[in-house]
């Protein structure tokens, strides 16, 4: 039933060198002919102590709306969010999503892809549930096709966390890997990232033919990153520079706020 735990999944970074950011640090003046592939935690919305405590900035909706309508509907938010918590967090909002780091996937045509959640999984969620009781402070997310333990508010219980986490995959075998990111470990399905995402996106209308703009702040989003990368297009990260494949910077999420209200004119 159990195969053998997949590798650790952490994209190779690269060294950058980056010139001093303005406002909008290294993002694009203008998005004429882009396609834009934005993160959500981090990246559009500022990082609470627990995921279910971010906040929608009460103007972000309305000017992704009118970015939307600016190119053409070439807009995908790529999140390690859920499908379902996307769409509760940005309603009707006519775009691309990419939730589960591109697992599940909602294309503006109106066709989905997604993962089924295995009882193995319902198994290991229902695990890690009771073993976190003797963590307090972190927070268990269910993601559905996925999960994670998030530590921001409990660091001391980081390397605990990770032993059980790499237990548990090993456990689940090939279908899942391991991901790390800022304060959480996850567990999500295996032959996904947001690169392929990206990609996947790219192959069809309205983004076809664009050239790709992926912005976002985590270890998460470097394969996003490497594509765009490869496609010729520009990849920005957001915060400090160094240590990623990102091309260019901008300093915070209120920035990338500030900078799609600027272009959605």
């Amino acid at each position: 039933m159990f195969g053998p735990m997949t590798d650790l999944q952490a994209t190779p970074a690269a060294p950058a060198t980056h010139a001093q950011p303005s406002r909008h640090g290294d993002l694009p003046a203008s998005v004429e002919g882009r396609a834009l592939f934005l993160d959500v935690d981090g990246t559009l919305l500022d990082i609470a102590d627990r995921p279910e405590d971010v906040l929608v900035p009460p103007r972000l909706l309305d000017d992704l709306m009118r970015l939307s309508v600016r190119i053409e509907g070439a807009l995908a938010l790529v999140s390690g969010r859920s499908l379902a918590r996307l769409r509760q967090f940005f309603p009707d909002l006519p775009c691309g999503l990419a939730g589960l780091h591109g697992a599940e996937i909602a294309y503006p045509n109106g066709t989905h892809a997604a993962v089924q959640r295995s009882p193995e999984l319902q198994g290991a969620i229902e695990a890690l549930s009771r073993i976190s009781a003797a963590w307090p402070g972190v927070e268990i997310e269910d993601k559905g096709g996925a999960f994670a333990a998030h530590y921001r508010l409990a660091p001391r219980f980081a390397s605990a966390v990770e032993i059980e986490m790499e237990r548990l995959a090993r456990q689940l075998g090939d279908q899942v890997v391991v991901q790390k990111g800022k304060c959480v470990i996850e567990i999500r399905p295996a032959g996904h990232d947001k690169g392929t995402a990206l990609l996947g996106f790219m192959s069809q209308a309205p983004f076809a033919g664009r050239t790709p703009v992926a912005v976002g702040d985590d270890l998460t989003d470097e394969a996003m990153f490497r594509v765009a990368n490869e496609l010729g297009g520009l990849s920005v990260k957001v915060g400090a520079p160094g240590g990623t494949l990102a091309r260019g910077i901008v300093s915070s999420p209120d920035d990338v706020r500030a900078w799609i209200g600027n272009v959605a004119r």
